[in-house]
């Protein structure tokens, strides 16, 4: 007889443990997924500091919220992000646009994919030599990114001025092949995109991503001899794999990126050189 109501306590018991658990597991959650599901969630996203990290630091309050804790792994490359998000070692990476992905793709034989839109960094020539570019003399140096996707931005950027002319046809792809006047004799020196800024002393002219001249305390709406307009294609934007955009995560992600918080924050950090995008 006892041993039956000890066993009979045992199973009230678990009974009631059991319940408890289940009233603790639904409490706060009227999102309709489990506490368990949403804690201890961690996101990791590749960016260049400026203003990719800038960016996705406004949005870490708001994905806590939401459970999700971001973390932040900040490149001064143009190549890593990529090669680390295609191997797992990312999440996602927010830091190039859509031409330069696919041609990354391309030459990489990789699928990451396009998930939002964020923000436009015009791209722009900036000099420590000249004020304007009736003062570049005969076989001046110009200074363009070395990347296939950015060289062909910034030559486009440098015959969109009339310095050079490209060959017919010729779009984000051109290199400086593609040149077929060249009125000025400019040598073009082709370099790593991010070291373009360190080199302003040594050039004439260099043809510089908004996120590095940002980095190197350049003000692009001031610094700029001309700069790429409101109607440039290069959107910036948040980059993952096929096995994850569609994710729960990565779509809290997008909207917090696509918030007014971030709209807000673009437009009165970056007065007019970086552009929100959504």
């Amino acid at each position: 007889m006892k041993k039956s109501m000890i066993i009979m306590l045992f199973i009230m018991l678990s009974v009631a443990l059991a319940a408890c658990g289940a009233k603790k597991e639904t409490a706060g959650n009227s999102a309709g997924s489990s506490v368990s599901e949403e804690k201890n969630v961690t996101l990791t996203v590749g960016a260049t500091p400026v203003p990719h990290a800038e960016i996705l630091n406004v949005v870490k309050p708001i994905l806590a919220k939401e459970g999700i804790t971001l973390e932040v792994k900040e490149f001064n490359d143009y190549v890593q992000p990529n090669v680390q998000l295609y191997e797992k070692q990312l999440d996602a990476n927010f830091y190039q646009h859509t031409p330069y992905l696919d041609q990354f793709n391309k030459d990489k034989g990789y699928d990451l994919v396009k998930v939002a839109g964020v923000h436009l960094e015009p791209i722009g020539a900036y000099s420590k030599k000249i004020k304007s570019t009736g003062e570049l003399k005969d076989g001046a140096t110009v200074a363009i990114p070395n990347d296939a996707t950015n060289g062909g931005r910034a030559l486009l950027l440098l015959a969109a001025n009339d310095l050079i002319k490209l060959k017919d046809g010729t779009g984000v792809a051109a290199t400086v092949k593609d040149v077929t006047d060249n009125p000025k004799n400019l040598k073009f020196k082709e370099l790593e995109a991010a070291t373009l800024p360190r080199v302003l002393d040594e050039v004439d002219l260099a043809i510089i991503n908004t996120n590095f001249a940002l980095e190197a305390k350049l003000d692009p709406t001031k610094d700029a001899l001309f700069i790429e307009g409101k109607d440039s294609p290069y959107v910036n934007i948040l980059v993952t794999r096929p096995d994850n955009k569609d994710s729960d995560t990565i779509g809290k992600l997008v909207k917090a990126l696509n918030s007014d918080e971030v709209k807000t924050f673009i437009n009165d950090n970056y007065k007019g050189s970086i552009l929100p995008a959504f």
